[in-house]
């Protein structure tokens, strides 16, 4: 039986209500989130940067925002998604308005790390908005709430536009307020979540931490957070890193590169409610098979050399593997609450934590694997190798289940 059976009716537009709110939430979020995308290229060339202190300063926010997502992830379960939340939000424009003060490369990084909290926001948004949905429609719900990634694209578009007329720190400023200003919009609109509020009225004790961490020691979880670590980490690294590329190897201004790099994030974003939808409806299996075959000839062909790939077909090919990236990013999600409906937050929050530090660690990598070979596609071939051992490990893995005869639950076939 599911919480929405068991708690109390709800109104009729809650759930809707519940959603929206929480993926409008979620796209400020991921705009505050990947900030340093746009006003990195100008601390960089302020502070006179190298490519590997450039991957750093990107990717900082990214790693807070992944670390903390298992901790908010189990919070919510413990104090509900509204209170965990509208702090998140708080707590995270506090950080980027901060920023706007920070001089130094190592004061950056620090406040970076504040600014990162707008990360972990994603596994308080599943655990908050998952219950409000039965099962047949959980991934359309998550894939609808997981657009809100197209908070990037926002940054990408606006940011550059704010930044040649008022300077970074405006940026940061601006972009703390809109989140401030979200969350209380958000604690005064929304309710708590059905299962939070069930537990509520039964007075059932949280779960112990062991309790909570008991599905951790499945590989499969395992299995899954590699799944998000390219899906959702090469997003967010090729998000991040995308400006930098085009302004490197194409030689565009700012301000096209910026254009371009938000385009990519767009339906690398939205799409991610149709891979929902299409997990609901084809299975979240075989979703992933196909993000992972087409994935693995896009980054091939990206893996050449810079130099003989031209723009257009850079940007069509980058552009097909932000859709299906999209596509499977939705379709990890839709695994869990089917393979783990008592555990949402805490597997939810590890392999969205796995999917974030994807997003840390690959541009560190990026610019590591510039500065040592001189090759701006060396970072393709990198995702390239990723993906070529998710789809392996990924097949073998059906297929071993098959000989055991172990049937998946149905929404996740």
């Amino acid at each position: 039986m599911s919480v929405i059976e068991k708690a109390q009716p709800m109104s009729a537009g809650e759930p809707a209500k519940a959603l929206w709110i929480s993926t409008v939430a979620f796209t400020l979020c991921f705009a505050v989130w990947t900030i340093f995308a746009i006003i990195g290229i100008r601390i960089k060339q302020e502070l006179g940067l190298n490519e590997a202190e450039f991957g750093l300063l990107v990717g900082t926010p990214v790693l807070t925002g992944s670390l903390v997502r298992i901790v908010l992830g189990i919070w919510t379960g413990r104090y509900g998604g509204r209170l965990v939340y509208t702090l998140t939000m708080l707590a995270a424009a506090l950080a980027t308005f901060l920023l706007s003060y920070a001089h130094t490369y190592t004061q950056m990084l620090i406040a970076g790390l504040g600014v990162g909290l707008a990360g972990g926001s994603f596994a308080v948004g599943v655990a908050y908005v998952s219950p409000f949905f039965p099962a047949e429609k959980q991934g359309t719900a998550l894939g609808i709430f997981g657009a809100g990634n197209v908070g990037a694209a926002v940054t990408k578009f606006a940011a550059p536009f704010v930044l040649l007329a008022w300077g970074w720190q405006a940026v940061a400023e601006i972009w703390a307020v809109g989140l401030a200003l979200m969350a209380i919009v958000f604690w005064f609109t929304t309710t708590d979540d059905p299962a939070f509020r069930l537990r509520r009225e039964r007075g059932v004790a949280s779960k112990s931490l062991a309790q909570e961490f008991a599905p951790l020691q499945n590989i499969q979880v395992w299995r899954f957070s590699l799944y998000y670590f390219f899906a959702f980490g090469g997003f967010v690294a090729l998000s991040l890193w995308l400006p930098r590329y085009l302004v490197g190897v194409y030689g565009f201004n700012l301000e096209t590169a910026g254009m371009i790099a938000a385009a990519y994030s767009i339906p690398g974003s939205i799409f991610r409610a149709f891979g929902g939808m299409l997990s609901d409806k084809k299975g979240a299996r075989s979703v992933m098979y196909a993000m992972f075959a087409v994935s693995a000839v896009a980054t091939l062909i990206l893996s050449l050399p810079a130099t003989a790939i031209t723009p257009v077909i850079f940007i069509v090919v980058i552009f097909v593997l932000g859709f299906f990236m999209s596509l499977g990013k939705a379709a990890v999600y839709k695994h869990i609450p089917a393979y783990y409906p008592e555990s949402v937050g805490a597997v939810g929050g590890i392999v969205g934590m796995m999917g974030g530090l994807g997003g840390f660690i690959l541009p560190i990598a990026f610019g590591l694997l510039k500065d040592m070979t001189g090759l701006w596609s060396s970072c393709f071939l990198l995702l390239f190798a990723i993906v070529a051992i998710s789809l392996i490990w990924m097949h073998l893995s059906v297929k071993q289940l098959s000989r055991q005869g172990h049937s998946a639950p149905v929404a996740a076939t």
